[in-house]
């Protein structure tokens, strides 16, 4: 009798999925793989993995481990070798309506605002007037309560110096290098993702076999 051979199959995880719409996921949509066979590759592919319904709201994180599990039982002489991300989030965001413009510039009103209250606040904790009407006494010897050609400037540059910050003029980028604001939600995200992976994860609510 002759020993069966197993098929070697390298698969990776996508780290998360977006669907637009409750439906059946197959496999090709949830994780990559690869392996020397054309036909088993299209044959896994195609194999139907989970459909997201209602009870699962609009998330759902499906484990690497149950995958292997599930292709194990159906293709005998398959070996799965896992590469990469151990879950996948699945969000399922249904297309929002377009935001009415009364909401937008109530919000850009609201945050003008703040920020400007903010850097007037820390611009009165610093002094910095008093440091400009100095700063105004030592290089012309005269002084002055409001020296604008060194507050004007001084504003403006404020100003640039906060679009170079964020990296962003509009939706135009400066270059490549990701903002500091940007390095934050990718590290919230991170953070978000890690949480949901322990606790939406249904197989931590498995209990032990016998």
């Amino acid at each position: 009798m002759g020993l069966l051979v197993a098929n070697l199959v390298y698969l990776r995880m996508k780290k998360s999925v977006v669907l637009d719409e409750m439906r059946e996921l197959k496999l090709k949509d949830i994780a990559f793989i690869t392996t020397s066979e054309s036909t088993r590759k299209q044959e896994l592919e195609s194999t139907s993995i989970y459909r997201v319904t209602k009870k699962d709201k609009n998330l759902v994180v499906i484990d690497s481990f149950l995958i292997i599990e599930h292709l194990t039982h159906l293709y005998k002489d398959v070996e799965i070798q896992l590469v990469g991300e151990n879950q996948t989030i699945i969000r399922v965001v249904k297309e929002k309506k377009a935001t009415s413009p009364f909401i937008v510039a109530c919000v850009w009103l609201l945050l003008f605002i703040g920020t400007a209250m903010t850097i007037m606040n820390f611009h009165y904790d610093v002094s910095m007037q008093p440091v400009q009407q100095k700063l105004h006494y030592l290089l012309t010897g005269e002084e002055n309560e409001f020296p604008l050609w060194i507050q004007i400037p001084y504003s403006l540059g404020l100003g640039l110096g906060t679009l170079l910050f964020f990296n962003h003029w509009f939706s135009k980028r400066f270059n490549e290098e990701p903002s500091p604001l940007e390095v934050e939600i990718f590290n919230y995200q991170q953070d978000l993702d890690n949480y949901l992976n322990y606790n939406e994860n249904k197989i931590n609510g498995r209990k032990p076999s016998r």
